[in-house]
């Protein structure tokens, strides 16, 4: 199976704890690069993000988000620390005895540095949850290139088709254009009024035959369609390979368009081309 380099993946995960939302996309890049944004309580599981995607993915600009919205209401119950609250109290009512103050308001008392606590979050607990869901989005985000990888895939193969189509018109043509073109040099030495020697026109045509020999273009344009197609089959990162095969096909179909003495060729050469450029820009989204 090929892969895509682009796709998208998003997972909500709703808990006792909060909110955890995971994002991830990807567009072509040459290597792979991953960028995070994450809370900063979470930016500890960077490292372990970075090494899931290494063991997972080989190429793509990939970026992951997540956002982290906690419950308020199951941030815990709040602790008083009745011994500290107690010895507050005792000195506000020892300055109070002293006639340095006329009374304690208790909401000052709460505010007191130490004496309200809420219970500590448990972040491990969480951390564990958010993996599980990052793991999940992950699973997700590699489907969705598999199955953008299945269409590229047959969008290439039936460009191959095409290219197989051309090479087979190009094969039936090139007997008719030597006639043609042999019935056309005779033409215009008769119209030139020249006489040649005995031998001297056969030795003529094999000449331009030779000039104009496809056929080894034409059988190399065969086996790349064939190795490509292998490559397919193969499957995994395959797009480097894939787009030296373009760099392949681009050098014969080149060769063909020069080499070419009729307007059938000529537009087959044509052809190709774009065929092969089609193929050239979806391989560049392939891992």
């Amino acid at each position: 199976m090929i892969y895509s380099m682009t796709a998208f993946a998003r997972t909500e995960l709703k808990a006792d704890w909060g909110t955890a939302i995971w994002e991830i996309r990807s567009v072509n890049q040459r290597y792979l690069e991953t960028f995070f944004r994450l809370p900063e309580q979470f930016r500890s599981l960077e490292p372990m993000l970075r090494e899931r995607f290494r063991k997972r993915l080989q190429r793509g600009k990939v970026e992951c988000a997540l956002r982290y919205i906690p419950n308020d209401a199951a941030a815990g119950e709040l602790n008083l620390n009745e011994d500290l609250a107690k010895q507050l109290l005792k000195a506000a009512d020892w300055v109070q005895s002293h006639g340095q103050s006329s009374g304690v308001n208790p909401v000052d008392i709460l505010r007191w540095p130490g004496v309200m606590a809420t219970v500590e979050t448990d972040m491990d607990g969480i951390q564990t949850d958010i993996m599980k869901s990052f793991d999940e989005t992950l699973n997700d985000f590699i489907k969705a290139r598999a199955a953008e990888g299945v269409n590229l895939k047959d969008m290439i193969e039936q460009r191959l088709d095409g290219i197989q189509e051309q090479v087979k018109i190009v094969s039936a043509r090139m007997p008719e254009i030597i006639t043609w073109q042999k019935e056309r040099l005779l033409s215009r030495f008769e119209e030139a009024k020249i006489e040649l020697e005995e031998g001297r026109v056969e030795q003529e045509m094999i000449m331009l035959a030779q000039k104009v020999d496809v056929a080894e273009e034409l059988d190399r344009l065969n086996s790349h369609i064939g190795e490509t197609q292998n490559i397919l089959k193969k499957g995994g990162a395959c797009g480097r390979r894939l787009d030296f095969m373009m760099q392949e096909f681009n050098r014969e179909s080149n060769t063909l368009g020069s080499k070419s003495i009729h307007a059938d060729i000529t537009q087959s050469a044509v052809e190709l081309k774009v065929l092969i450029e089609q193929m050239r820009e979806q391989i560049q989204n392939i891992e």
